[in-house]
C-alpha cells in the first residue's frame, strides 16, 4: 500500500511540474522568439522559392504553436529552416515562445 501511495505521489508531482513547464512565460518568450519574428513578424512576407505565405502567429493557440514546433524538430513537418530552428529549442523554450505568440494580438 505504501509503495502505491509513493508511486501516486511521485506521479502527481511530475504531472504538476510538467504542467508548470507547459504554461510558458510570455515575457521570456518575447526574447526567445526574436529569431521567429524575422519571418513570422514581417507584414505580408512570403518565401521566394518555393512561394508560400509565411503565417503570422500572433493570437494563435499556444498548444498549436508548441505542437508545430515539436513536429518541426522531430521532422514530422518538413521545412528546413523551421527544423533548424526548432531542433535547438528546449521544452521550456517551446512553451515560452508559444505563450508569447498566444498573448500577441492577431494581425
Amino acid at each position: 500500500m505504501r509503495r502505491t501511495i509513493n508511486a501516486l505521489s511521485a506521479l502527481l508531482l511530475s504531472l504538476s511540474a510538467s504542467t508548470a513547464l507547459a504554461a510558458g512565460d510570455a515575457e521570456q518568450g518575447r526574447y526567445k522568439a526574436n529569431t521567429c519574428l524575422g519571418c513570422h513578424g514581417a507584414p505580408g512576407y512570403s518565401n521566394a522559392y518555393p512561394t508560400y505565405h509565411v503565417p503570422k502567429l500572433g493570437g494563435q493557440h499556444a498548444e498549436y504553436i508548441a505542437a508545430a514546433l515539436r513536429a518541426y524538430a522531430a521532422g514530422q513537418r518538413k521545412h528546413p529552416t523551421m527544423h533548424a530552428n526548432a531542433v535547438t529549442l528546449s521544452e521550456q523554450d517551446i512553451a515560452d515562445i508559444a505563450a508569447y505568440f498566444a498573448n500577441m494580438e492577431r494581425p
